[in-house]
């Protein structure tokens, strides 16, 4: 480079994506990549509906994060199991112009080298627009092949057809748009949904369950294989979660719940020591849960490639 020079590519060597924005692992003969899909700028008053907002303050300031709004991490997965690709959760969909950084996940699993054609079976953790909002995109739409499988609790689907917000706590433009979202989702993939009552093994060592919570079907993913683990906890739990399993998010249809379901996968991941990954943990959102005290401590894995 030249003293001139401020970027560290020329603009002819700039790569398309700067940061690849993946992470691939084994979980035993099960191959697993964590996708971004972007960020959603959200006010961080969504983080903590219950507690004082000093409080709330007092901890975005010990966390040297800003006071009102923030990066909201959104992840996705892929899945390789036996003869079967799975794809865990679609990200937001580039249809929502108030969130122009994310809807990212196809690029990105382009890029990985895994089309969506070869997708054989796609698990949905709950009906959220960000969430489903990626398979509503035209090019995704007309890529995935005809005989696909959408895997989604029987619970969560019903929710939907009426929803509840009334113990919501979100900026007010979203509900809205979250029922047309999800009965968009519906009407477009009703034909190649695969409900399922309390869990179902989705291939070899792939199985979602049902924790409601968050919303009433929502779901993980544990994916299993040997002496190895790794659950996909979909919104079960946010960043603050960790220091404060008790506080609840705008976003959780039924926050009593919600912290119930919250603290127990915890526990079931203190003890069992598996990997957790989760849609709005910060990228690679990779890592295990330890106890601290009445809370619990967050220990990311040490990057191995």
């Amino acid at each position: 480079m030249t003293a001139t020079d401020n970027t560290l590519f020329a603009s002819e060597d700039r790569p398309v994506d700067l940061v690849p924005s993946r992470y691939a692992l084994r979980i035993g003969d099960i191959e697993a990549m964590v996708i971004s899909d972007g960020v959603l700028p959200l006010p961080t008053a969504t983080m903590a509906t219950n507690v004082a907002p000093s409080d709330l303050a007092a901890w975005l300031d010990d966390m040297c994060m800003p006071p009102d709004a923030f990066d909201w991490p959104l992840n996705v997965m892929a899945v390789r199991s036996g003869s079967q690709t799975i794809l865990i959760d679609a990200g937001l969909g580039g249809q929502f112009p108030g969130f122009p950084r994310a809807g990212l996940f196809p690029q990105r699993l382009q890029a990985a080298g895994i089309s969506l054609e070869s997708i054989t079976d796609i698990i949905v953790t709950h009906m959220h627009m960000d969430h489903v909002g990626g398979l509503l995109v035209p090019e995704v739409r007309s890529r995935l092949r005809p005989d696909v499988r959408i895997h989604v609790s029987e619970t969560e689907v019903a929710f939907w057809t009426s929803p509840d917000f009334s113990h919501t706590v979100m900026p007010a433009p979203v509900p809205p748009v979250l029922r047309t979202t999800a009965t968009a989702f519906y009407n477009a993939y009703r034909e190649q949904l695969q409900t399922f009552e309390h869990s179902r093994e989705v291939a070899p060592g792939v199985t979602v369950r049902i924790t409601g919570g968050h919303t009433p079907g929502h779901s993980v993913v544990d994916l299993v294989s040997g002496d190895e683990r790794l659950t996909f906890a979909g919104d079960a739990m946010f960043p603050v979660g960790f220091d404060h399993p008790e506080w609840q998010n705008g976003f959780e249809h039924d926050p009593e719940e919600s912290t119930r379901v919250r603290i127990g996968l915890f526990e079931e991941l203190a003890q069992n020591r598996g990997l957790l990954v989760a849609a709005h943990l910060p990228f690679p959102s990779l890592g295990r849960i330890a106890r601290n005290g009445d809370a619990y401590r967050w220990v990311p894995v040490i990057w191995d490639f």
